[in-house]
C-alpha cells in the first residue's frame, strides 16, 4: 500500500511538472517575438501550431517552434523517468520491475506534457494539436513506435501533401504500434526497460489511445474539412 501511494505522489509531481512545461506555447512566444505582437491563434487556421506557424509568419518562425516544442516533450519525459528512477530507490512493487516504473513515468509525463501543449493554463486553454509534442514523447518512450509512426506520416503526406491527414493516419497508429511492440516485448520478455507485465501493456496501451484520440479530436474540423475536400495542402509563407 505505501509503494502504491509513492507511486501516486511522484506520478501526481512527474503530471504536474510536465503539465506546465507543456503549457508554455511556443507557437504563440515565436509568433509575437517574430510577428510584432501577433497571436498566432487569430491568424491563418488559428491553430498553435508549427504547421500554421509556417503558412502565416514563415519558416523562421516555425523552426524556433518545432526545436521548442519538440524539446519540451524530451524533457517532460526526462522529467518523469528521473523523478521514478528517484522513487524506485526507496519503493519496490513486488512482480514490478525498477525499468518498468520508469516508464510508467515516462508515459504519465509524456501525457500530461501533450496535455499542456494543447490546454495550455498559461494561454486560455488554447493551444495546439500536440502533433509535434507528442512525436518528441513517443521517440523516447518507444525509438520503434517512433520510427514507424514518422513512416506513416511520410507515405501519407507524400501522397496527399496534406498535414492534418498524415497527422491523423499517424496519431492513430501509434496506439496499434504500442499494442504489437509491447506484446511482442511481453511474449518474448526482452524489453529494454526491463520484463514487462501484462498491466504494463494495458496501461501503456490505453494511454497511447488516451493520447491519439485526443489529438483525433482536435483535428475534428481538419476532418470536416477532408471529408468536404476542402482542407489546404502544405504551402510556405516566402517572407519572415
Amino acid at each position: 500500500m505505501f509503494g502504491l501511494l509513492n507511486i501516486l505522489l511522484v506520478g501526481l509531481l512527474a503530471g504536474v511538472i510536465a503539465y506546465l512545461l507543456g503549457s508554455i506555447s511556443f507557437s504563440i512566444l515565436f509568433t509575437k517575438l517574430f510577428a510584432h505582437r501577433q497571436d498566432i491563434r487569430s491568424m491563418g487556421s488559428g491553430n498553435a501550431g508549427t504547421t500554421n506557424v509556417l503558412r502565416s509568419v514563415g519558416a523562421k518562425a516555425a523552426i524556433f517552434t518545432f526545436i521548442f516544442d519538440f524539446a519540451k516533450g524530451i524533457l517532460a519525459v526526462f522529467i518523469g523517468r528521473l523523478l521514478f528512477t528517484w522513487m524506485t530507490t526507496f519503493t519496490t512493487i513486488e512482480g514490478v520491475g525498477a525499468g518498468e516504473l520508469v516508464q510508467y513515468g515516462a508515459y504519465i509525463a509524456g501525457f500530461c506534457c501533450a496535455i499542456g501543449h494543447i490546454f495550455p493554463i498559461f494561454f486560455g486553454f488554447k493551444g495546439g494539436k500536440g502533433v509535434l509534442t507528442s512525436w518528441a514523447i513517443i521517440a523516447l518512450i518507444d525509438w520503434r513506435a517512433f520510427v514507424l509512426v514518422i513512416i506513416v506520416f511520410i507515405i501519407v503526406f507524400l501522397c496527399s501533401k496534406i498535414v492534418s491527414l498524415a497527422s491523423i493516419c499517424a496519431g492513430s497508429s501509434f496506439p496499434i504500434f504500442t499494442l504489437i511492440l509491447n506484446t511482442y516485448d511481453y511474449i518474448h520478455q526482452s524489453s529494454a526497460a526491463g520484463s514487462t507485465t501484462l498491466f504494463y501493456v494495458i496501461f501503456s496501451v490505453a494511454i497511447a489511445a488516451l493520447q491519439a484520440s485526443i489529438l483525433v479530436y482536435k483535428h475534428r474540423a481538419n476532418i470536416q474539412r477532408l471529408r468536404a475536400g476542402e482542407e489546404k495542402k502544405i504551402t510556405v509563407k516566402k517572407k519572415g
